[in-house]
């Protein structure tokens, strides 16, 4: 349980400037925020037999890592990634603190915008794989989350505290960008691998218009593939 729990060195620091310049009561209230945030997530990814594998502490929020499949059903990762802002939200009401709505105001607000891996581009993304392929989702996603951190840069560029925030959160987002082709794979092979349930059905033209919570069948001319039979091929060819 103690491995499960990380504090990044920076916010020991955060801690410790708060401290010295007198903002040390503000400080508790944004953690004890970020703590309840993320608690909303935990709870319902036990809920739902989610397995964590680690709950990362941050200056200016916190990160829940899965150790999942990417084949999870989109209706979880809903819920898991809504969880958080609504158990914030019922905190907030909860306690009558004119300093702690201000910074869970704060807070939501950070959260909520859509730039990966917070969790408006989660949401973002279930949306997108609700009606568009893994693969473009993926991308999309991306693409979006660069132009929203750019339009931040732009509209808000004396903001010293956002333009680091930000630039944290674009530093991931490129790692993201680079492991975009190895993320694609590891979805497929999933489903090579693993006896998935999918209760939908869906007849696309190749791998690349795989979407999550559908079984597909491949039509190559007048032949229709089943997608194990499929991906055997394709992970043969890609050894």
């Amino acid at each position: 349980m103690i491995h499960l729990f990380k504090i990044h060195p920076l916010t020991y620091i955060c801690l410790l400037i708060s401290f010295i310049t007198g903002f040390f009561k503000e400080t508790i209230i944004f953690t004890l925020i970020i703590i309840i945030h993320e608690l909303g997530h935990i709870l319902m990814a036990i809920l739902l037999k989610w397995n964590i594998k680690k709950i990362v502490f941050l200056p200016f929020g916190g990160i829940t890592i899965f150790n999942e499949i990417l084949n999870k059903p989109l209706k979880e990762e809903f819920l898991i990634a809504i969880m958080g802002p609504l158990f914030q939200i019922a905190f907030t009401i909860l306690i009558n603190n004119s300093l702690l709505h201000f910074y869970s105001k704060i807070i939501l607000m950070l959260n909520l915008i859509p730039i990966y891996p917070l969790d408006g581009s989660k949401i973002l993304n279930v949306f997108f794989n609700k009606i568009l392929p893994f693969k473009t989702s993926h991308k999309l996603t991306i693409y979006f989350s660069y132009l929203t951190g750019l339009s931040i840069y732009v509209i808000f560029n004396k903001n010293l505290v956002l333009f680091l925030f930000i630039s944290t959160l674009i530093f991931k987002l490129k790692r993201e960008f680079d492991n975009h082709e190895f993320i694609f794979n590891k979805f497929l092979y999933e489903r090579y691998l693993y006896d998935l349930n999918f209760k939908k059905i869906k007849i696309v033209l190749n791998e690349k218009k795989f979407k999550k919570d559908y079984y597909h069948f491949i039509k190559k001319g007048s032949k229709v593939i089943e997608e194990k039979l499929y991906l055997q091929n394709y992970v043969y060819n890609k050894i």
